[in-house]
């Protein structure tokens, strides 16, 4: 007795025994409907996160938050850059680093190869490559002892094991008494790494910060600082308020621009997953109309009795959008409750799927990651229940707007 008519009739009508079972039917298939799209949302982007975490923890496990570097990929006097970068305490880590490009031969093995002169000391503080190692360390990089590590896709296109020489072949030359000769020096691998990341592991190679500097000409230089900061988030506005505080000469570039297009891709498919999986939940909306406009005629006896009794059009019309929002409602609740349960269950029920139709979905042989990561974003979830929620309530006004079209006369004419 205490609820606005048209909420009382509303529920009434949602929660009654109808007489026509067809009904319920296509009411009970558009809360499933809903239900069922809402969880495939949630499922697929928190999937979808997932990935794209692991992957930019592989990535950034190799590669750097921010890099400080020269205009020409040479810094002269670095010692004097990290007091410059003391009054930014969202850097807690500093690496110096040297980047060229080579050949390595071994035997018949050729590939080319992205050299990184590194100091083992600093460059656990801005990497994971010293937990990545799968054979050796990086502290079996001596200066002056020519080591060298490679990743495993390189090593093995080499057929070279720990112990075994590369020789290393740079793009400088040297001017001999027999004339122009490439410079070129013979290493010993010490160590293989496996980041996960093909890029990486097919072309990486590592060596001493001092035996690159020698190699490739640069005594006394190196190619930048490598960073590491609290929140890789705050790269980009830490990248901008570096360039206007840091002295010319100096070039700031951080992990979101180095692999930008990776990282469009993986957003541009996020987006087309969540346009197509929210086609479900239109399709679950069109029952709703279908289903509010048989209940609309199915009480058009009822409905004409409630005008003649002074009832409003818009009364009307608010008893059936209270319906339609009860079903929309209903839906997305039960789908945000699966998909939250499926999503932060999918690394055992892929297992338990896996075990039971024996085979392996992600094969590791194929594939870097072999299991499926899993990370629920609220705001994804918030987004997701507000859009599933505004399709059902906007498929109710039609039939609502069709019931408060009725007339009581011709309504009555035949009852």
């Amino acid at each position: 007795m205490f609820k606005p008519l048209e909420i009382y009739i509303g529920l009434r009508y949602t929660r009654a025994k109808r007489r026509n079972h067809f009904i319920s039917f296509i009411s009970f298939i558009s809360i499933a409907g809903i239900a069922l799209g809402v969880t495939a949302l949630i499922t697929v982007l928190s999937v979808m996160n997932g990935f794209e975490k692991e992957l930019r923890i592989r990535i950034l496990g190799v590669a750097s938050h921010m890099v400080v570097g020269g205009a020409v990929n040479s810094m002269d006097n670095w010692q004097v850059l990290p007091p410059l970068l003391e009054p930014y305490p969202q850097i807690i880590g500093q690496a110096p680093f040297i980047r060229a490009e080579g050949m390595l031969t071994a035997g018949a093995g050729v590939s080319g190869a992205l050299i990184r002169g590194i100091s083992p000391e600093f460059e656990p503080q801005v990497s994971t490559l010293d937990q990545q190692m799968t054979v050796g360390k990086l502290t079996d990089l001596k200066s002056g002892g020519f080591n060298i590590i490679l990743g495993y896709e390189l090593a093995r296109r080499l057929g070279v094991r720990a112990g075994e020489k590369v020789t290393l072949v740079t793009p400088q030359i040297s001017v001999t008494p027999v004339g122009i000769m490439p410079r070129l020096k013979r290493f010993t691998v010490v160590g293989v790494f496996e980041a996960g990341m093909h890029e990486y592991d097919s072309a990486l190679a590592l060596v001493h910060l001092d035996d690159a500097a020698k190699l490739f000409l640069k005594p006394g230089q190196i190619s930048g600082l490598r960073l590491k900061l609290t929140d890789m988030f705050d790269a980009p506005y830490l990248t901008q308020l570096m360039v206007q505080d840091l002295p010319q000469g100096y070039v700031v570039t951080d992990w979101t621009r180095q692999h930008v297009n990776f990282f469009r891709a993986v957003k541009m498919e996020k987006m087309v997953m969540f346009i197509i999986l929210t086609l479900i939940v239109m399709v679950a909306a069109f029952n709703i109309v279908s289903t509010l406009v048989m209940v609309v005629i199915d009480k058009k006896a009822d409905i004409a009795i409630l005008r003649t009794l002074g009832a409003s059009p818009g009364i009307i019309m608010r008893i059936f959008i209270v319906q339609g929002v009860v079903i929309g409602a209903l839906g997305t609740l039960l789908g945000v409750l699966g998909g939250m349960s499926l999503a932060s269950n999918i690394d055992k029920i892929v297992p338990a799927i896996e075990r039971m139709l024996g085979r392996k979905f992600l094969s590791p042989d194929v594939y870097y990651i072999s299991e499926l990561p899993s990370e629920m974003v609220l705001s994804d979830i918030i987004v997701i229940s507000v859009i599933a929620f505004s399709i059902s309530l906007l498929a109710t006004l039609y039939p609502a707007w069709l019931a408060s079209r009725t007339q009581p006369a011709e309504a009555l004419r035949y009852e």
